[in-house]
């Protein structure tokens, strides 16, 4: 392993891009151009992880503030999603090509501002893969830089299992040391930063304190026309589901309830799996309630989106998220509360209150109008950006 590992070190510091290409996986015709500078005063550049398409929609919250432009690179893995981003790059390109990393070193310190994703290294192995040496190499060059974690990168699982007893982050998942481990390390770092830090959702304000809350963006008028059929009329309701991550969402603490109603034919439950990203408000539109997650706490760009359709959401989040949500919207956050235990009985009560369920509903689209549009972002982008 030691040997295989210099090997690799030794071939992406030495190795030519055509030989570099054939050892790493990629084909050196998949290498992007570099996209176009922003003609504003304030450039902004977000990069490069854009996890569920975050980077490019904070990339245009931020330019409704006047005078910025935006880019959001993102590196791209084969099978994913496909969210959009302005700068899509192959991983093994971002990881390896050393023509692609020279080009972006060139690049990036011509933005005046920078946001580094999820402790992800703008420039992949250049710069040994630490965003941190790369950020202090920007602000050496006048570019004021900022950190932003998502949520796996920074979320410390013995502290959420602390506050969450169906946290998925148990000790014996053998992916729990692993984010264990990286956590401490990113907080250790970020500690250290002198740039601000923002998280993406209120519940990582535990994991980094002095950080802002950079709410998640949704394009609430997209949702809200896949929406236009008013959900629970209905007599047998279709309830959907996209695990995402099984795991992560509870999957398969709720299924058994899920199944057991879909049998005595009291709703018809769809397991959304593979969807590519550009279809969803069709399935969202399609479905009457949308199921989100039962072991985090939290709420994000999924339940969002289905909120912005109209859709009743029905998950498990902590009265810590809701108090934060209910502070930053003026309203309280519309999800319907439940757990594994109590699921079935929430939608057994749903159905036979469905006027009370479609009144929550109903307030969906206007509380993601009034915090996740993207003009909140952008409000708290203006500080950092010095802009109004």
């Amino acid at each position: 392993m030691v040997v295989k590992d210099l090997a690799a070190q030794l071939a992406r510091r030495l190795a030519p891009e055509p030989l570099r290409a054939r050892l790493f996986g990629y084909d050196v015709r998949e290498i992007p151009h570099t996209p176009p500078l922003p003609a504003t005063p304030v450039r902004l550049y977000i990069a490069p992880a854009n996890f569920a398409g975050q980077g490019f929609a904070w990339a245009r919250a931020a330019e409704r503030l006047p005078g910025v432009g935006a880019v959001n690179m993102a590196f791209v893995r084969k099978g994913g999603f496909a969210f959009p981003a302005d700068d899509p790059v192959p991983e093994a390109v971002y990881g390896h090509s050393r023509r692609w990393q020279l080009r972006r070193r060139a690049f990036v310190p011509r933005f005046s501002h920078v946001i580094i994703e999820a402790g992800r290294p703008l420039l992949g192995h250049l710069m040994g893969a630490d965003p941190f040496t790369e950020a202090a190499w920007l602000a050496s060059r006048g570019v004021r830089v900022a950190m932003v974690c998502h949520g796996s990168d920074i979320r410390l699982p013995s502290r959420h299992r602390e506050l969450e007893p169906l946290s998925p982050l148990t000790e014996d998942w053998e992916l729990t040391p692993v984010l264990e481990r990286q956590a401490l390390e990113l907080a250790a770092r970020i500690d250290d930063f002198d740039g601000p830090v923002f998280v993406s959702t209120p519940d990582l304000l535990l994991d980094v304190r002095r950080a802002r809350w950079l709410p998640v963006v949704v394009d609430a008028e997209r949702w809200a026309a896949a929406g236009s059929r008013r959900p629970l009329e209905r007599e047998v309701p279709v309830v959907a589901h996209a695990p995402s991550s099984s795991r992560i969402k509870g999957t398969e603490l709720i299924e058994p309830v899920l199944e057991s109603l879909a049998a005595r034919g009291l709703l018809e439950y769809r397991r959304v799996e593979g969807v590519p990203a550009e279809r969803m408000p069709e399935v969202y539109g399609e479905a009457d309630v949308v199921l989100d997650q039962f072991r985090i706490g939290n709420y994000g760009v999924a339940a969002c989106e289905a909120m912005a359709a109209g859709r009743l959401v029905i998950s498990h989040v902590s009265e810590l998220v809701r108090a934060k949500a209910r502070e930053a919207a003026g309203r309280d956050l519309p999800i319907l509360e439940a757990t594994p235990d109590s699921l079935e009985a929430v939608l057994l009560e749903v159905l036979a209150e469905r006027d009370r369920a479609r009144a929550l509903a109903a307030q969906g689209p206007a509380f993601v109008r009034t915090l996740h549009d993207g003009d909140r972002s952008a409000e708290v982008l203006a500080e950092f950006l010095g802009v109004s």
